[in-house]
């Protein structure tokens, strides 16, 4: 207890903080821009038809031509974030609002939209507006030149777990032993300049596989630590280029190598700012040296829950039988990143107790993202069919009963039968339960 007493009791500068406040604000303004000049907006969550909420947040629904004015309150909140403007309201505000966009439609999950929000929760508690910002500058009794050490490290815990959940899922027999999927990837990009010719052999798909899975596990000690933090930083910049390079990821490349920076010293972040004062040419008010901001007493406890919770939600699928990466079942939100070649095909047979009955084609209903993603994740699975019981009993169908013809393929192998087809899936019901109707995966993908 007194090392930890002594651990929250100790102080660091406030620069770091600021720096990653500033980048990344920035980084979440410019991402919301590029979203809105591509037409994603539309395309994404005004132009479907049908969402695929999350269970237990299907109370989130989708806005319309009022997604515009949820994205511009992002985008704003993002900048004034980035400036230090009204900065309590603002981080409140850019959770909120990015939150309720990406659980809109769970078919747009991505892993490092998740770790955006995290990190806009982590803010809202933090001070990250007590020094080098227009809020300090208003109000100099609540600027400060220093802040819990804590405060910096709860975001470089954040990005270490990501970074080594994101390795340990590697650990699996079809990434380590067969450069699974990574050897069906990359022959797709030998059209590269220069280096393209050298994606078509196996043995860059191993190399690959195998350094992806040990910068993974160690790149958050290798940052930690002083000494091999240079080097490490340059790996950094070097993996995470490649990566933007090699597959369509968005903005989640750039947001780690500039998060990344808060491993530095404060000294280099007070460089940083120093650059950053004279270029826009803002000038923060003068704070007494061993000024001290100081986080409400339920912020502590708070965050050691958050980082408990983050600790072990990643390992609930041990409570699921049956193959991970065939079912799915506690594959969200768990830092498996990139890890599976998944593709699939389904149509749906809607049947009513008079003998009347339909073959649905889910891309009547649903955008081409959509269909790809549900066709092959169990919940969408029976969402859509859901939907179509619901549909159908509008039209005048009696007792509906849907059932599903699908089959997968997961990482190259032949396709498979995915879904009982002797399931009535309308009468199946959402819950954290096994999927029983689910067919068996015949192979064996070893490991966590």
């Amino acid at each position: 207890m007194t090392a930890i007493n002594t651990y929250f009791n100790k102080t660091t500068s406030a620069a770091p903080l600021a720096v990653f406040r500033i980048c990344f604000g920035l980084m979440m303004l410019f991402s919301i821009i590029r979203f809105w000049a591509n037409g994603w907006i539309k395309s994404l969550y005004i132009d479907p038809s049908y969402f695929f909420s999350y269970y237990g947040f299907e109370f989130v629904k989708p806005l319309g031509n009022y997604t515009y004015l949820l994205f511009a309150i992002c985008a704003v909140s993002a900048l004034f974030v980035a400036l230090g403007f009204l900065y309590r309201y603002a981080s409140l505000s850019l959770f909120v609002s990015f939150t309720y966009i990406e659980l809109m439609d769970k078919s747009t999950y991505l892993n490092h939209y998740y770790f955006i929000s995290l990190v806009c929760f982590l803010l809202v508690f933090l001070p990250a507006n007590c020094y080098f910002s227009l809020d300090a500058n208003r109000k100099p009794k609540y600027a400060s030149k220093l802040i819990p050490q804590w405060s910096i490290d709860s975001l470089k815990l954040m990005m270490a777990i990501l970074y080594f959940y994101a390795g340990l899922a590697k650990l699996n027999s079809d990434w380590l032993m067969h450069a699974l999927p990574l050897k069906i990837w990359l022959p797709a990009r030998n059209d590269m300049p220069i280096i393209g010719p050298i994606f078509n052999y196996n043995s860059t798909a191993y190399l690959f596989s195998w350094l992806g899975c040990l910068y993974d596990l160690s790149i958050p000690f290798l940052l930690w630590n002083k000494t091999t933090r240079p080097f490490a930083y340059a790996t950094v910049i070097i993996f995470h280029a490649l990566t933007a390079l090699l597959f369509p990821i968005g903005m989640f490349p750039h947001i780690m190598m500039v998060a990344a920076l808060v491993f530095f010293s404060p000294n280099f972040h007070s460089r940083i700012l120093s650059f950053i004062s004279k270029w826009v040419r803002f000038e923060p008010n003068a704070v007494a040296e061993n000024s001290l901001a100081k986080n409400p007493s339920f912020v502590k406890p708070l965050f050691i829950l958050f980082f408990i919770v983050q600790l072990l939600l990643p390992f609930r699928h041990l409570a699921y039988p049956g193959e991970l990466f065939w079912t799915e079942e506690g594959y969200r939100f768990s830092w498996r990143v990139m890890l599976i070649e998944k593709a699939g095909s389904i149509q749906f047979t809607v049947k009513d107790s008079n003998g009347n009955f339909e073959v649905v084609n889910p891309k009547d209903y649903l955008s081409p993202l959509q269909e790809k993603m549900m066709a092959t994740q169990p919940d969408m699975i029976l969402q859509f069919a859901h939907h179509l019981r619901n549909k159908y009993k509008e039209l005048g169908y009696a007792q509906t009963s849907v059932y599903a013809d699908s089959y997968v393929t997961l990482n190259g192998r032949l396709g498979k039968q995915f879904i009982n087809p002797n399931t009535d899936l309308a009468k199946e019901e959402e819950s954290f339960a096994h999927k029983d109707w689910i067919k068996p995966f015949t192979d064996e993908i070893a490991g966590l």
